[in-house]
């Protein structure tokens, strides 16, 4: 099973920790808590385990925050759950802080606010997709910004560096089984606790808000999508679907943003030269200005920027051998989102 590497040794101090930045850009943003030192130390090694990723990485101290509320150039929507090997690190969530230290199992939800620091660590970060199953879905939408101190949560730890250790022994076809096991110990070993199982917040929530990803993403185009054709769908009252969308800015923001999403895979895909205000037209934005303006917003950058930088620096490329190592990280977790 091949591995990919990147590391900062041998840059200058100012582009090591810039460059670790930007490997990282896609799903948290960084910031160099000791500007000082002579060197800033990174180390990452990556898998593409198809349906998953995992990740290797060794840091030096740095804090770091979500993307939700800042401005986005490509943002991601996973779960992670990440093992520290060593050193220690913290968490504030909007109702919850928590620390880890080395075997513990912390998961986060990168889709939702949360900032923190991390000491001088190891870890190794497995990222799951929201798509993996409806029961993942439910599980880690559950536990998420917590960690996992049972006895139970150790075993899937352990299993982890397991895994990671053997990765190199294994070959691609060996994938689908590792999937289907990893979901089996995801679905065996967390165990939220009881004050992460609220009315609005339970596994009830979570599927349903899993069926809402499903219905946005298969009728995203349908000039008819809105709040209330996906309250009738969920057969759910208003209220109810008011709840499950507040972290989101409200349902019809989460499909805004969705379509932002798709109009920016649209405008860097090499085969698609329409016009931008087609593409816009296309999603629903029948004000040209109306739809640069929400674009910049969500990601920095406008529509033709976009197209013209192809991507805004994130390029999209099928050949991880070919990406520049700094950039895998980011094409990988596109690739995990589909």
């Amino acid at each position: 099973m091949p591995s990919f590497e990147f590391s900062t040794a041998g840059l200058s101090r100012a582009d090591q920790f810039a460059t670790w930045h930007d490997s990282f850009a896609p799903m948290l943003e960084l910031s160099d808590i000791d500007p000082m030192t002579a060197d800033f130390s990174g180390r990452q090694k990556l898998w593409d385990l198809g349906s998953l990723v995992l990740a290797e990485i060794s840091t030096d101290r740095l804090a770091f925050s979500s993307l939700p509320g800042h401005v986005r150039r490509d943002p991601v929507d996973h779960w992670t759950m990440t093992v520290l090997l060593s050193g220690q690190t913290r968490t504030d969530a909007v109702k919850t802080a928590f620390t880890a230290g080395p075997g513990e199992v912390q998961i986060h939800s990168l889709g939702r606010a949360f900032d923190g620091v991390v000491d001088r660590s190891e870890m190794l970060m497995l990222f799951v997709p929201r798509d993996l199953s409806l029961e993942t879905s439910a599980t880690l939408g559950s536990a998420e910004f917590s960690t996992l101190g049972t006895g139970m949560g150790r075993l899937f730890s352990d299993y982890l560096v397991d895994v990671a250790n053997r990765l190199p022994m294994l070959v691609q076809a060996d994938l689908p089984g590792l999937a289907a096991a990893t979901r089996a110990m995801i679905l065996a070993c967390v165990q939220p606790s009881a004050d992460h199982i609220e009315a609005a917040e339970g596994p009830i929530a979570n599927v349903l808000l899993e069926r809402a990803r499903q219905l946005v993403h298969s009728r995203l185009l349908d000039p008819k999508l809105g709040s209330e054709l996906v309250r009738r769908e969920l057969g759910i009252s208003r209220t109810r679907l008011y709840n499950l969308f507040e972290p989101f800015g409200g349902v019809m923001h989460y499909i805004q943003h969705r379509r932002l999403l798709s109009a920016y895979a649209a405008l860097t895909d090499p085969n698609d030269r329409r016009l931008i205000f087609q593409i816009a037209e296309e999603r629903g934005f029948s004000d040209g200005a109306e739809f640069g303006r929400a674009f910049k917003r969500a990601f920095g950058y406008s529509p033709s920027e976009v197209r013209n930088r192809g991507g805004g620096g994130i390029p999209a490329r099928s050949d991880l051998e070919d990406c520049p190592s700094e950039e895998r990280l980011g094409v990988l977790l596109r690739r995990l989102q589909g």
